[in-house]
């Protein structure tokens, strides 16, 4: 008896899924163009949404920006959930190693009363406007149509979300997890003259109808100054008061921030390259947007870092503007 051993090669029947293939052709796809390509619904809705019935389910009509193709904007990073999830689940690991160290140790609790009244008055507030970045986002991911924009956009709303909690955590590990710091925290954002601007700010953000507005004046304008003023020079600030424990808690928020600028960018250049109409239509809104981020900046910069801080990140933003393809007018602080 005699054993014959032959191998086959079984090709495929198909690669990819049908909707993949009509964009990239039949080949296999990576994990990012699966989950994020042509899988929103646009054609053959039986009814318009109840709670805005004069725009339609995925309606390009929600923001007077116009593209061709939504799906031209990509995320550098090539995030789909499973990507995101992992990559983030280092980051807090990372993180929460460095809040263990500090509250294990009372690093915050023997800094000077005035330094931990600061913190409550000047850092802490800013898990409010955490906050309203995170409905903002939402709100961007709910109305944008595309599956590589809502991705970005829901991804960018949990991020904020857990740095709002993250800020919490340091008024916390002030007063012993009694809360009682996070209530003055609190007492700030509403009533201190000084966060009323930002207050109203973000408050008036959160009823911007065009998405791509608010995409602009949330992910670019405000983040664009706040971050650099609040996470590069407050810090030091704090650092130069004896403060210094402070950048292990907040170091994770500067990583976070230089990530984020790789597909906000990357978005902002596609859009305006698109046609000169959307360059335009932005400009309009930066101009409108730019001199209230100033203006509500103005009071927190005056109190800690002084008004040649903000100047200096107004500086650094218009020369991010110009290689987006947009242009900064007469926002100086």
């Amino acid at each position: 008896m005699s054993i014959e051993i032959k191998t086959n090669t079984v090709e495929p029947i198909r690669h990819t899924y049908s909707n993949i293939k009509r964009r990239f052709g039949d080949k296999p796809a990576s994990r990012y163009q699966e989950a994020s390509f042509d899988i929103e619904a646009t054609t053959n809705f039986h009814y318009r949404p109840l709670w805005e019935p004069s725009h339609k389910l995925n309606d390009p009509t929600r923001t007077l920006i116009r593209m061709q193709d939504w799906h031209a904007v990509t995320d550098p990073r090539q995030f789909y959930y499973g990507a995101y999830v992992g990559n983030r689940a280092k980051m807090q690991e990372a993180t929460e190693h460095s809040y263990g160290f500090c509250d294990k140790r009372g690093l915050l609790t023997r800094l000077p009363e005035s330094v931990q009244e600061d913190l409550l008055r000047l850092l802490v507030p800013l898990r409010h406007v955490e906050m309203g970045a995170n409905m903002n986002n939402s709100s961007i991911a709910g109305d944008a149509i595309a599956g590589t924009m809502t991705q970005m956009h829901i991804y960018q709303a949990m991020d904020r979300l857990g740095m709002g909690q993250y800020l919490s955590r340091i008024a916390l590990m002030l007063d012993g997890n009694t809360g009682v710091a996070l209530d003055r925290s609190k007492g700030y954002w509403m009533d201190d003259p000084l966060w009323q601007p930002m207050r109203r700010l973000v408050e008036d953000t959160l009823v911007i109808k065009d998405w791509f507005e608010l995409d602009l004046v949330q992910n670019l304008i405000i983040d664009g100054h706040l971050y650099p003023l609040m996470y590069q020079h407050f810090e030091k600030w704090l650092a130069d008061n004896g403060a210094e424990d402070v950048s292990m808690l907040t170091e994770f928020l500067r990583d976070w921030y230089k990530e984020s600028l790789r597909w906000i960018d990357s978005m902002l250049k596609t859009v305006t390259s698109e046609s000169q109409e959307n360059t335009e239509q932005m400009q309009v809104w930066l101009q409108q947007w730019q001199p209230r981020v100033i203006d509500a900046l103005r009071p927190l910069a005056e109190a800690s870092v002084g008004i040649d801080a903000l100047n200096e990140v107004s500086q650094q933003f218009a020369m991010r503007l110009k290689r987006i393809g947009l242009t900064q007018e007469g926002a100086a602080a």
